[in-house]
């Protein structure tokens, strides 16, 4: 695709956006939107899960937010964004507190409940930084095809959780920048070793924010290279409808 506008950071895709509520089994009420393509079914479906939320984390982080506004209409995939108990975002506030990764993980099955109910395929789990965490603890689980995790701290995950993601040989990619502020590339390939199937990306010039349109394109495109296989990379050109939303917060 050669024609159309340039992707940039506030660029909005279309996509059928929809808020969504999600009920956790401890009887908690989540906040979350999903995006969907407009042209047809998802060909493969996205849970995401965000950073710290002591520290600014939510739904609307901006690599997640970004994933929503493209992958829909780049990708034929489904994106499914909530904020995890305690959490608040433009979208409202879950109930609930923050609990170190443990009860967030009945939010993240409230989520992959939600996805099996809508019917959607090949489901994948996508956490950053304290996301990963939730994600290694709580969602090695079926119908999960595997996960994507981008700057894994491993904070609150311990040997028992990779040793249990190990046993299943659910894949797993760790996105890794090179300049991490918790965890860089050759640490994590020690610390991942347990885990066989784990394949480390190292990412060039990259923190662990993430920040600058260039190194959020080079997530979204390893991330499609794994969710949808043989479809990438991401146009830089987008020649159909696009708008342009704030892109702060």
């Amino acid at each position: 695709m050669t024609g159309g506008q340039r992707v940039v950071a506030n660029s909005v895709l279309p996509a059928h956006r929809e808020p969504l509520v999600l009920r956790t089994a401890d009887g908690l009420r989540l906040v979350g939107e999903t995006a969907v393509p407009v042209d047809g079914p998802p060909a493969a479906s996205i849970i995401t899960v965000h950073p710290l939320p002591t520290h600014g984390g939510m739904m609307d982080s901006h690599v997640l937010r970004k994933m929503a506004w493209r992958l829909p209409a780049m990708a034929d995939t489904a994106v499914l964004r909530f904020n995890t108990r305690g959490t608040t975002s433009a979208a409202g506030s879950s109930e609930g507190s923050f609990d170190q990764a443990r009860g967030e993980g009945q939010d993240l099955q409230a989520a992959i409940d939600e996805v099996v109910s809508r019917g959607w395929p090949d489901p994948w789990l996508v956490g950053w930084s304290f996301g990963t965490d939730v994600i290694l603890k709580n969602g090695n689980v079926d119908p999960v095809r595997g996960a994507v995790l981008l700057s894994p701290p491993l904070r609150f995950s311990t040997d028992e959780d990779l040793d249990a993601w190990s046993a299943s040989g659910r894949s797993l990619v760790c996105l890794v920048p090179e300049f991490d502020d918790y965890l860089i590339p050759e640490e994590a390939r020690r610390r991942f070793a347990q885990i066989p199937q784990a394949d480390i990306r190292a990412m060039p010039g990259a923190k662990h924010l993430w920040v600058g349109e260039r190194h959020v394109t080079a997530v979204l495109n390893e991330i499609v290279s794994v969710v949808r296989p043989g479809i990438g990379p991401l146009p830089e050109m987008w020649d159909g409808p696009m708008e342009r939303w704030s892109d702060l917060g």
